[in-house]
């Protein structure tokens, strides 16, 4: 485990470094903190993440309030040792205002997930010419024979040793899936939760 002492502190005042949380599941940033010498200790030891609060003057348990903690799967520190990353299992929304990161959702998920987002929306708006639309009007066993007639052609150009036609083979199933899923009231986050216990 590092110890703060290894950490270079002259960068930022206040003998404080900044800490980077980042989920240890899906690798999403959620928040930017600091740590003073005690903050780093207090979550060491009790492996939840606590930082030094500059507002407040005082040490902070992130969670300390609301109950969603940050609990410590892993900690490094960056090439300069004068920043952390600390990777850990979110229990509940991170940011206060109640969305699971405090940057922007959109900028952090990464490209599936804003499309998983898109999907939403022709979900609830139904614009007309939309191929997602037509979909959600045909209803679960068309999607479900898309999702499988897709499923087939991954396969045969996996078999066949096509990449380039492989990966727009896979990127219609994945597109399927999440019309699937949608339709069906599932999310990216359920699968992820799915995956994550089969992890442990």
């Amino acid at each position: 485990m590092i110890q703060f002492k290894e950490l270079n502190t002259t960068k930022s005042c206040e003998g404080l470094v900044p800490a980077i949380i980042q989920d240890d599941n899906t690798r999403q940033v959620l928040m930017l903190g600091y740590m003073n010498e005690e903050a780093y200790n207090k979550t060491v030891s009790e492996g939840r993440v606590t930082f030094f609060s500059r507002t407040k003057n005082r040490l902070w348990t992130k969670g300390e309030t609301s109950g969603n903690f940050l609990n410590v799967k892993s900690i490094a520190k960056d090439c300069d040792d004068d920043t952390l990353l600390i990777r850990v299992e979110p229990v509940g929304p991170v940011c206060h205002k109640g969305t699971k990161t405090c940057f922007a959702e959109r900028e952090s998920e990464g490209f599936i997930g804003q499309l998983q987002s898109v999907i939403q929306q022709r979900h609830r708006d139904m614009p007309e010419g939309s191929y997602t639309t037509k979909l959600f009007k045909k209803g679960v066993k068309k999607i479900a024979q898309k999702v499988g007639e897709e499923a087939v052609e991954t396969i045969i150009e996996a078999v066949d040793n096509n990449n380039e036609d492989l990966v727009y083979e896979i990127s219609d199933l994945i597109y399927h899936l999440l019309v699937l899923m949608e339709n069906q009231g599932l999310t990216i986050a359920d699968i992820e939760e799915e995956l994550a216990q089969r992890h442990q």
